[in-house]
């Protein structure tokens, strides 16, 4: 995980156009879609998760990739046999460019109802980043929210229940959506994780997010509370996706099923976080020295 934030944060300390980043991640590039488990469908790029959920009464959509990336998705999507116009829901994990920026198309051609987090409408609906951010935030197409959501709050289609749990910090609206899916008679409780990594988030003095430390603490908290068999990302090398994709073809069903991926992960994302804060504190009072 450290070593995937200190790529794109030397990615744009050297000023690489943000073009250059997707393509240096793979972020725009195809990637060949999959079943997960159940009704759950990875159909997102090389580098950014997206995934489609699937029910007889029609489908909800998780992220849409970069704007490029949004012919991916829709591509993977009417590979595996599903109609775009089945697509009856959008929602978000957080409003950054690359998970988001496809958005604006997949609401297009979808014609989905698209759900924004209370916390990121502003920001979707204006294509942009809120908060300060020492790399810059980058833009994307504005998308009109057509419904908003917030802490517990809940989206029902035929059998699916998806919850959402806001967890703020990494942006105002960040949301992990949990569900039960039926796998193969065996019921598992999936986390659709927004994110908790700093990524050049000012922590100290961040006049745009002036609360961010504390929505980084809450939701560390609300986390380490959080049960899941199976942890989905939005980048997929940050949970070894592809490593378990290939176990599942090789032979094995439950390859995306570990109840110690999500505590493991948060527990490094907390020290990282103690780390990233004491830092921007130390930075911090030696700016005021300074001045006096």
């Amino acid at each position: 995980m450290k070593q995937f934030f200190l790529a794109i944060a030397l990615l744009f300390a050297l000023m690489v156009p943000v073009c250059a980043v997707a393509d240096e991640r793979g972020w725009d590039d195809p990637h060949a879609p999959y079943n997960v488990m159940g009704n759950v469908w990875y159909v997102g790029t090389r580098g950014i998760g997206v995934y489609l959920i699937t029910t007889p009464q029609g489908h909800i959509l998780i992220d849409g990739a970069t704007e490029k990336g949004a012919k991916v998705v829709e591509a993977n999507i009417v590979s595996l046999g599903f109609k775009l116009k089945d697509i009856k829901y959008i929602v978000e994990t957080h409003a950054h460019w690359y998970h988001v920026g496809g958005l604006a198309k997949l609401k297009a051609d979808t014609g989905a109802i698209f759900i924004a987090s209370a916390g990121d409408r502003y920001g979707l609906e204006h294509g942009v980043h809120v908060g300060d951010n020492v790399y810059g935030g980058g833009s994307f197409p504005a998308i009109a929210a057509d419904r908003e959501i917030g802490e517990g709050g809940t989206l029902t289609l035929g059998v699916v229940v998806l919850t959402a749990h806001m967890t703020p910090g990494h942006t105002r609206g960040c949301t992990s959506w949990t569900m039960v899916v039926d796998d193969k008679g065996v019921s598992r409780t999936v986390i659709f994780f927004g994110s908790t990594s700093i990524a050049g988030n000012v922590l100290v003095g961040n006049k745009a997010y002036p609360g961010i430390a504390d929505d980084y603490r809450l939701s560390l908290k609300r986390l380490k509370a959080t049960k899941a068999d199976v942890f989905l990302v939005n980048h997929p090398e940050l949970a070894d996706m592809d490593v378990k994709r290939a176990a599942q073809v090789a032979g094995k069903p439950d390859a995306f099923v570990d109840p110690r991926a999500l505590p493991a992960f948060i527990k490094e994302s907390e020290a990282d976080f103690n780390t990233e804060l004491a830092k921007a504190r130390r930075k911090a009072t030696g700016r005021k020295g300074t001045a006096q």
